[in-house]
């Protein structure tokens, strides 16, 4: 599996990473994407742990993706399942597995500044960093989404799953926006990608 994940990351990070995969009992799994998560860790009842990550996260967010479910392993190790899953004990944790690998070796110049501070509080995902996730998706394959933010107010979009909502007024940080079949008012992250009604 070692040899497959190089196609996924950046080539610099390749041996700092192998040090981390040294368990017989870690298993990682490649997969489609799903739409609702990146990755995520388990353990298994056969005494083994897995990960999953999604093929499609581009090298530097997959890179995050796999020492953040890393971080889930090694924290499940040293301090048992009594852990809340994005406590302390497995943010110390993904701080000091993520720090090696915060260099202009492997990743760009415009990505190391938002990663440094992001990493001095990591969150359950990064996606609710705006700032790190927009900067992250400059290095996504190009597609047809719009990002909410720059939906003009009134106009229409859907989800992936079909859902369709009416842009409203930006709050502090989130947008609020109508779901037309039901009347409810859901608030979306500004990077939350969607795809316009014209």
């Amino acid at each position: 599996m070692q040899d497959r994940l190089q196609n996924y990351i950046p080539q610099q990070a390749i041996s700092k990473l192998h040090t981390l995969l040294e368990h017989d009992n870690l298993i990682i799994k490649v997969k489609n994407e799903r739409k609702t998560k990146h990755g995520d860790y388990r353990p298994l009842p056969d005494g083994k742990h897995q990960i999953t990550i999604n093929a499609n996260l581009n090298p530097y967010r997959f890179l995050i993706t796999l020492i953040h479910e890393i971080a889930h392993f090694e924290a499940f190790k040293t301090y048992g399942h009594a852990i809340k899953p994005h406590g302390i004990e497995w943010k110390r944790t993904f701080q000091y597995l993520m720090l090696p690998f915060l260099n202009p070796d492997i990743f760009p110049n415009n990505l190391l500044p938002l990663l440094a501070l992001h990493f001095k509080n990591p969150k359950a995902s990064s996606d609710t960093d705006i700032k790190l996730a927009l900067a992250l998706k400059q290095y996504d394959a190009p597609n047809d989404k719009t990002y909410v933010f720059e939906v003009p107010m009134g106009l229409t979009f859907k989800l992936y799953n079909g859902k369709v909502f009416k842009m409203g007024r930006k709050r502090v940080k989130r947008f609020e926006c109508v779901e037309l079949s039901t009347g409810r008012i859901y608030l979306f992250n500004p990077n939350a990608e969607v795809e316009l009604i014209k």
